[in-house]
């Protein structure tokens, strides 16, 4: 292809597989894919940047509905410019593709480079991050994402024990954060069951704190876990 001609890519992602579209200055599909989510898949949508002009001179830009990932890594290498695109934003722009406006994959595909056409300079590509950056960012990501997790476990805990085992709520409020301590972890560990809490002995009691890792104050919240229990 020429150098003259522009070219933008869309890819809507998926967890598994993405589609592509590419499309010239003047709207004009020129490629279509759908790719795995692995190297093979990657290759594949590489070779067919290059098939279309890409190069370190030239790179094509990427338009997709996601920051993260391995794809996106792979994008950002070089100079090519990636931009995240809001799904909500991708979303008003599909109106204008379809007068249905119903989610359709390859459709968004070419939404998204369509966006990159005609609005480029209304969307800020991604930062070009150093190595030390994106892993930083990464990790950062993972940091909030267990967070998110454990508040959502904590809260499904939290309404399966008022239904079935209130005493256990009871004997954790006290602490910050109750449910997601290690003693909380240990003791519903010896006792799953409110019937087997009530039999539970202060010494049992005492041993669970110690291997949840508590060094202070073990015989008298232990005395306070059995009353509760009982």
């Amino acid at each position: 292809m020429g150098r003259n001609i522009l070219v933008y890519c869309g890819i809507d992602w998926a967890e598994r597989t993405h589609d592509v579209a590419l499309v010239d200055d003047s709207g004009q599909l020129l490629a279509k894919r759908h790719i795995t989510d692995d190297a093979a898949g990657y290759k594949i949508l590489l070779d067919l940047l290059v098939e279309y002009g890409d190069s370190e001179e030239n790179p094509i830009p990427v338009a997709i509905e996601t920051s993260r990932g391995l794809l996106v890594a792979v994008l950002r290498t070089g100079k090519r410019q990636v931009f995240a695109i809001n799904p909500m934003a991708a979303a008003r722009y599909r109106d204008r593709h379809s007068v249905s406006r119903k989610k359709s994959d390859p459709g968004d595909a070419l939404v998204l480079a369509n966006i990159l056409r005609t609005d480029m300079h209304a969307h800020r590509p991604l930062p070009n991050d150093s190595d030390l950056g994106r892993a930083i960012a990464v990790l950062a990501r993972a940091q909030q994402d267990s967070l998110w997790n454990r508040q959502q476990l904590s809260n499904q805990l939290r309404s399966l024990l008022r239904e079935y085992y209130p005493a256990a709520l009871a004997a954790f409020e006290p602490w910050r954060n109750g449910l997601c301590r290690p003693e909380a972890r240990e003791l519903l560990k010896a006792a799953p069951t409110p019937t087997r809490a009530a039999r539970l002995t202060r010494t049992q009691m005492e041993a669970a704190l110690k291997r949840a890792g508590r060094k202070r104050g073990i015989t008298a919240e232990a005395e306070r876990l059995r009353g509760v229990f009982r």
